[in-house]
């Protein structure tokens, strides 16, 4: 085949439980990678994914050659699965997935997470032959998330497994990476890292001459882990010295009452707003209207809505944690997790300089536009290419 040859096309099987609105980061980039493949020819693909319903199956097409399958799993909670939940989607998911790829001959399989789609991943492989790779995303990593560590110190040696029998193995940041190394040190695993929509999240063309009040945005499952119940206090302080400044928070989640209830106590009603769910469609606009983007998150894999706020010009204050290293070089500031001290002063200091908020926001414009979604779909198509080759050389 010369170079200017078409390439044959690929039918992919993927895999995930969670798509939206179900789940978070990692059904976002299922969702974006699909989006940029339903506009190519040389691939085909179906998801079998979850279903709220609790008997139906679901179907719909993005495209002639991109489909997905949903099968009921009745969640109850859009944010996270239970893991009855889980363990249904594992077995309608294996059984669903199983009949398709007994009527359709599918070059390879991509498992978004390890746990339930791995799982599924290798059990198809071990009756079908079918070759798969795994992206590690978030949870599905050991240790990644404090809420389950007794799931972990279960699930760990059917992790190793599904982790070793996989063609290939990513990961969506150098940070998550190495996470992934604590538990199986020796894999080689690739690093594919999130994208972004530079076109539709871009800098208002007019620019911004509000100063007050400042408005920080925070976009993320209302849940422990984000660190919301760290910036509240932490707006509070910065109100106390005299700053006219404002926090916007966009997302639902578990933690919400407590949060409205910290809000209350520390008399931040009107200045403190909760937005609740937002379309993605309306979100750069969203921040647009906001000055400085935080996530005091205690771990991720790569934030989807950091590469979001950093696309449309925003300087960031966020912990250190995954994907830092990629994201922040000359565009923000980085703080340790739980600190409201270290917290409030990074924010003050770009409160209170209008000068640093530009400079930062430009640089985080050219950082972003490293990190689109066709590079991702390339990458992950590469590989898809690769562990299939590997299959039919053997």
């Amino acid at each position: 085949m010369s170079p200017s040859d078409p390439l044959p096309e690929l039918r992919v099987l993927m895999l995930d439980n969670e798509y939206p609105p179900l789940g978070g980061g990692t059904g976002v980039v299922n969702q974006r990678i699909l989006e940029h493949l339903s506009q190519r020819e040389d691939v085909d693909a179906d998801l079998v994914t979850s279903s709220r319903t609790r008997r139906q199956y679901e179907y719909r097409e993005l495209s002639s050659g991109v489909r997905i399958h949903s099968v009921p799993v009745d969640n109850r909670n859009i944010h996270h699965s239970s893991n009855r939940e889980l363990s249904t989607y594992a077995w309608r998911g294996w059984r669903y997935a199983r009949r398709l790829a007994g009527d359709t001959p599918y070059d390879v399989c991509l498992a978004w997470a390890g746990v339930p789609a791995g799982g599924v991943a290798l059990a198809l492989k071990r009756e079908l032959g079918l070759p798969y790779i795994v992206s590690l995303q978030g949870p599905d990593v050991p240790g990644f998330e404090n809420r389950y560590r007794w799931v972990y110190a279960v699930l760990t040696p059917f992790i190793r497994l599904v982790w070793r029998r996989a063609g290939l193995l990513t990961a969506c940041s150098a940070k998550h990476r190495e996470l992934a190394h604590v538990t199986e040190p020796r894999l080689a695993i690739q690093v594919i890292p999130n994208g972004v929509d530079t076109d539709m999240f871009r800098p208002d063309p007019a620019g911004s001459s509000r100063t007050d009040p400042v408005r920080v945005i925070c976009c993320g499952r209302l849940i422990e882990r984000k660190g919301q119940q760290h910036l509240i206090p932490a707006i509070a302080e910065l109100r106390r010295q005299g700053f006219g400044v404002e926090l916007v928070l966009v997302g639902t989640g578990d933690n919400e009452s407590r949060l409205r209830h910290q809000v209350r106590q520390l008399a931040l009603e009107d200045a403190v707003h909760f937005s609740g769910l937002v379309p993605w469609e309306t979100m750069p606009q969203l921040y647009r209207e906001c000055d400085i983007f935080a996530l005091p998150s205690h771990n991720e894999g790569m934030s989807i809505a950091l590469l979001e706020a950093m696309a449309t010009g925003m300087p960031v204050v966020v912990t250190r944690t995954g994907g830092v290293r990629e994201l922040v070089d000359g565009n923000g500031l980085v703080v340790p997790w739980g600190s409201v001290p270290a917290l409030t002063a990074a924010l003050k200091g770009l409160v209170s300089s209008q000068v640093d908020r530009h400079r930062f926001g430009r640089r985080s414009r050219e950082l972003a536009s490293q990190f689109t979604w066709d590079k991702m779909a390339d990458s992950y198509l590469r590989l898809c290419r690769m562990a299939a080759g590997a299959t039919q050389d053997a």
